[in-house]
């Protein structure tokens, strides 16, 4: 029996000196030393610093690398979703308007697109961006930086033409992407305005004139590091000139675009009767207009929530919410306004609302909380409402799709709201002022005043400078198709193919 006891622990001690032996084997396989072809262990101190070098370095590198490039992915993403607004933008236009001019319509929204990339790709861009010097979410110090200016007030910028040079850069190409497609709306509202009586050629001069020079000037001046945006550092007006995606620099300076096209071309043939009294030309596919009424709400989304430039700065889902109650709120008031004024709710008008509110929220939309973005989209709705029928009836403007209504009243309306309801809690540094953007209801009042400047320049840049290219260009080539033309449908003599050829479209 001692015997037997003395065999199994003996095997035992056997059997676990095998188990180790077996173990040392292997960890000596996979060590760095057998690896490196050192047996004997020399460089085990050396691995071991490299190691965690490398890897405190290699992770701090792969972190900064990722996050820039879900900001590019971000950026990119959002400007594919934004230039499905030109679809929406088509689809509201051609559906409010009559069927002899849908065809021509339609070609106008995209020809702006393709008239507009030439002209933002010769000089519209360098002027606009060229002098911007930092975009921190595309990776910190950016090539373009010459901005001329008038002692510390910028002016324009001129390096990055044709996107050649320095700008033949992932950053540059990133950043003209996405701000071509805000520019192309810009381009787009305009045809609005003077639609079913306007020559093709006069739109290609429109378009060009917009994404070359009209447009990127004053967006220099708000986004580009320009005078409106130095108005807080340089002349302590609150953050300076702020908005956030657009409501001045895309909308209302589309919208003043078309009312100054739609002063000069003047009225639709039947528009006004002899005695001043309007008629209403109602469009031919209402259907048509509420799904491009409803791409555009889709768009809106990315349009205001990429202009975080980042897709690490979480301040977009307050923007996306804030964008969805305001169009939604002013969509519902325009409804409600017109169903207790005529007895039934106008569905144009409430398109009109819903994009209305859009608009409005569009520079607000990061420094405000729900409740003022709810309030931003209930005085849209009724904003809409009111400039259709006085622009219409007492000014005797003929706008057909309600451009300067939705576009200018309230993308103007959207600026001064930020003046009034920013409430501090984001844009910490923004224009180079350090704390929140704070509007007059929560302490600032210089905010207001920034704001304000900004609107007047809408008026006095951008309705002079429109009014006077209409004008000019009006007597070069005339702007406005003969009255045969107009009868007939421009469809019959300015675009081919008829939008629909088997059916009688003459009015």
């Amino acid at each position: 029996m001692k015997t037997q006891t003395h065999i199994f622990k003996g095997g035992a001690s056997l059997l676990i000196l095998v188990l180790l032996l077996g173990f040392a084997v292997l960890a000596f396989a996979a060590s760095p030393e057998a690896v490196a072809g050192d047996p004997t262990g020399a460089t085990k101190q050396t691995a071991k610093e490299i190691g965690e070098r490398v890897t405190l370095e290699t992770v701090a590198q792969t972190a900064a690398a990722t996050k820039i490039g879900l900001n590019y992915v971000w950026l990119m993403l959002c400007g594919m979703l934004i230039f499905f607004f030109q679809a929406g933008f088509a689809m509201v236009e051609t559906g409010f308007c009559r069927a002899k001019n849908a065809s021509h319509t339609m070609f106008m929204n995209l020809l702006v697109f393709l008239v507009g990339l030439v002209g933002f790709l010769v000089s519209g861009f360098a002027i606009m961006f060229g002098g911007v010097g930092e975009v921190a979410s595309l990776g910190g110090q950016f090539p373009l930086a010459s901005e001329f200016k008038i002692g510390e007030w910028g002016l324009f910028g001129y390096q990055g033409f044709f996107l050649t040079g320095v700008a033949y850069d992932v950053g540059v190409y990133a950043l003209f992407f996405f701000q071509m497609v805000f520019m192309d709306t810009t381009c787009t509202i305009p045809t609005g305005g003077v639609a079913e009586r306007v020559k093709t050629s006069a739109i290609v001069l429109s378009a060009l004139f917009i994404s070359a020079i009209y447009y990127p000037l004053f967006g220099n001046w708000v986004w580009g590091g320009g005078w409106l945006s130095q108005l807080g550092s340089l002349a302590g007006l609150g953050h300076g000139v702020v908005d956030f995606a657009g409501s001045s620099v895309v909308h209302a300076m589309g919208g003043v675009a078309a009312l100054a096209g739609a002063m000069v071309i003047g009225p639709r043939i039947g528009k006004y009767k002899k005695d001043g009294s309007s008629v209403a030309i109602p469009g031919h596919h209402i259907p048509m207009a509420v799904v491009g009424t409803i791409i555009l709400f889709f768009g809106w989304f990315a349009f205001n929530g990429s202009s975080t430039l980042s897709g690490n700065d979480l301040r977009f889902a307050v923007v996306i919410v804030n964008t969805m109650i305001a169009g939604a709120f002013g969509g519902l008031v325009a409804a409600i306004y017109t169903w207790k004024s005529y007895g039934k709710p106008d569905l144009s008008m409430t398109c009109n609302g819903g994009l209305a509110g859009l608009v409005a929220i569009t520079a607000p939309c990061a420094f405000v909380n729900s409740m003022s973005a709810a309030f931003i989209g209930i005085v849209a709705g009724f904003l809409v409402c009111w400039a259709v029928v006085y622009i219409d009836a007492k000014l005797k403007i003929d706008d057909p799709v309600g451009a300067t209504a939705v576009h200018l009243v309230n993308g103007c309306w959207g600026m001064i709201a930020v003046g009034l309801f920013a409430d501090g809690t984001y844009g910490d540094g923004l224009n180079g002022v350090a704390g929140g953007v704070t509007g007059l209801f929560y302490g600032d009042a210089g905010q207001l005043g920034a704001q304000l400047v900004a609107v007047a320049v809408i008026f006095l840049y951008g309705f002079t400078t429109q009014y006077l290219f209409w004008k000019v260009t009006d007597k070069w080539i005339g702007i406005r198709v003969s009255a045969e033309v107009e009868i007939a449908g421009l469809d019959e003599s300015e675009i081919v193919p008829y939008a629909y050829p088997n059916f009688q479209v003459r009015e």
